[in-house]
């Protein structure tokens, strides 16, 4: 099994979402994220005052898969997800040992 972790830009992530549908997937969690990555942030004016934006909002979006869906799930978020600007996020990959349901006690892909 593998855990996939996904930054993104938040208006991508209905896209992202359905786009992990269509291939099967089912089952993600999502977590509201700031952070910067080569963007550094932007300046804004407020009230005649301009200021630094230094962590710009994302969206994580975490999922746990067999990894005979990884490469489709891949290939989902980064067609979904990828608007050709910079800041559109990274994927992470990561092994994941077991999972256990804990309403039913099933273990490994069971879980999932």
């Amino acid at each position: 099994m593998k855990k996939i972790e996904a930054i993104i830009k938040p208006f991508k992530l209905d896209d992202v979402k359905e786009a992990l549908q269509e291939v099967g997937l089912q089952g993600i969690t999502v977590t509201e994220a700031k952070g910067f990555g080569r963007q550094k942030g932007h300046t804004e004016l407020y009230r005649g005052a301009e200021y630094v934006v230094d962590f710009l909002p994302k969206v994580k979006i975490e999922l746990v898969i067999e990894d005979s869906m990884l490469e489709q799930a891949i290939e989902a978020i980064k067609q979904a997800a990828h608007t050709g600007r910079i800041g559109d996020g990274k994927i992470f990959i990561l092994p994941v040992e077991d999972a256990i349901r804990v309403r039913t006690g099933e273990t490994g892909s069971d879980a999932i």
